[in-house]
């Protein structure tokens, strides 16, 4: 049932991508406003209580549904499986941007180009070299295809083999979104309360960063993904994005990281992957190691699909 839900979800955002999805954000934010509201005192203890508390909702809710309807017959079970993958999941939620920053640099609209990027990443990138423009993309979708896509169908997956419907996907996805919202947040009125929020959220990507970088070096250059990851990867800023990103470069051949100037301001970045410059070329490349990714990892739970049903 799960690699059917995939590929039913893949289908049906590539054949009709959903547009109200900010709608459902806009609901998500409120809901996560509410606890943070109510909870935080500035205390760590009430930042857990408060993690808790929103997941419990969402989660018990879903599983109900689902069960529910895996009793009425689990044919219901599993559209409500491919719904809730088609709310959290999918490579519509980036790549338009992506594609239209592609699009410019091929046709020389490098104003054009950093005006995408510059939207998509919230910050200036007038001062980017075509060069540069298309290093911080590959970069930005190489992060965004395991937040969005990779990183939802391990979870998704695990919580289907237990037999608790497609909770997984709602888990990983509001993790995401409270640590973004509480464990990311600079000020002080969160310093304690959003430390749960990360170490949860930072919990939840060891397997899945693992098993996304571990694909790419499987569809790319695997000797050279292993080398960027042993080497490179902890020297970023981020250690998590620095094993995705290190892995994704390696398994490319393309020279990614560097110091690079965004809203006037110089961003020190290490440099990560092997010798050559990126550029549109390389853009292509990236969608075609992701897409190769996501094909690997189908094909290995089909593997396990039918493991299973010969067990």
């Amino acid at each position: 049932m799960s690699l059917l839900s995939l590929i039913a979800a893949l289908f049906l955002e590539q054949l009709h991508p959903l547009s109200s999805r900010k709608f459902l954000y806009t609901w998500l934010e409120g809901y996560v406003e509410f606890f943070q509201r109510n909870f935080n005192a500035g205390e760590r203890k009430h930042g857990r209580i408060a993690w808790l508390l929103t997941m419990t909702a969402p989660l018990v809710l879903v599983t109900s549904v689902y069960l529910l309807l895996y009793i009425a017959h689990p044919i219901f079970a599993w559209a409500f499986s491919v719904l809730v993958l088609y709310l959290t999941m999918g490579f519509r939620q980036f790549s338009h941007y992506y594609t239209d920053i592609h699009k410019a640099l091929r046709a020389n609209q490098l104003d054009k180009a950093r005006d995408l990027l510059g939207e998509w990443l919230g910050v200036s990138c007038r001062e980017l070299s075509q060069e540069e423009v298309a290093r911080v993309t590959i970069e930005q979708a190489l992060l965004c295809s395991h937040r969005n896509v990779f990183g939802v169908v391990s979870w998704f997956v695990i919580f289907m083999m237990l037999g608790l419907g497609p909770i997984g996907a709602i888990l990983y996805r509001l993790a995401q979104v409270l640590n973004t919202r509480w464990g990311m947040q600079n000020e002080a009125e969160f310093s304690n309360f959003g430390v749960f929020a990360r170490q949860a959220y930072h919990l939840m990507e060891w397997l899945p960063l693992r098993l996304t970088a571990s694909t790419f070096a499987i569809v790319g250059n695997f000797e050279d993904t292993a080398y960027c990851w042993r080497n490179q990867a902890a020297s970023w800023p981020d250690p998590e994005a620095g094993i995705l990103l290190a892995s994704g470069a390696g398994a490319l051949g393309v020279r990614l990281g560097q110091t690079i100037v965004q809203d006037e301001h110089p961003v020190f970045r290490p440099e990560i992957g092997m010798d050559d410059e990126a550029d549109a070329d390389y853009m292509q490349s990236a969608i075609g190691l992701v897409w190769r990714a996501l094909v690997f990892q189908l094909l290995m739970l089909l593997l396990l699909t039918v493991a299973h049903l010969l067990g």
